[in-house]
């Protein structure tokens, strides 16, 4: 009777104990990171931006939440209007095995994208309302620093870079 009773809660747990260990592949995520970042939208020089970056584990490891905030870069280097700002929220979906990317801005509201996730590198993305996709890629670079870069196709198979940031860890 004792060994049934210790199946059944092993079975019981195990989702959420692979949920977990899928979470925990975005540990290299974790903490609080600043620097600088540059966007590409339509012609023109690209816009420089100072960016921070704040990934917490949330319930006891089974999701990750993500703020960002970009502010516009000033020519004496210091910060100025908020230019982007974001919310995501990061977990695994144990029924369906793939990760859930659930990601809000404050200019272009709700957001369901995809995430990949391998050795310390993510890719997300989302297909736009207007016809076409955006991708992330995201990788500790040799100094440890958060690199991501964006990218825009209209095919899915052509891809313009538009977005780039490197961070450093401060926390």
């Amino acid at each position: 009777m004792k060994k049934m009773i210790v199946l059944g809660l092993t079975l019981a747990f195990a989702p959420a104990l692979f949920a977990a260990d899928e979470m925990r592949k975005l540990d290299f995520l974790l903490g609080d990171w600043k620097g600088e970042a540059s966007i590409q939208m339509g012609p023109g020089k690209p816009q420089p931006a100072l960016q921070t970056e704040r990934v917490q584990s949330k319930l006891g490891g089974k999701a990750l939440l993500v703020e960002g905030l970009g502010k516009r870069k000033l020519e004496d280097g210091t910060a100025g209007e908020v230019v982007h700002e974001a919310l995501a929220l990061l977990s695994w979906d144990e029924a369906t095995k793939k990760y859930r990317f659930d990601a809000w801005t404050e200019r272009a509201g709700y957001v369901e994208a995809w995430l990949e996730v391998a050795d310390n590198k993510a890719v997300w993305g989302f297909d736009t309302p207007q016809g076409g996709k955006i991708r992330y890629t995201i990788a500790l670079n040799e100094k440890g620093q958060w690199h991501e870069a964006g990218e825009f196709s209209r095919d899915g198979t052509s891809w313009l870079p538009f977005f780039e940031m490197t961070l450093t860890k401060v926390k």
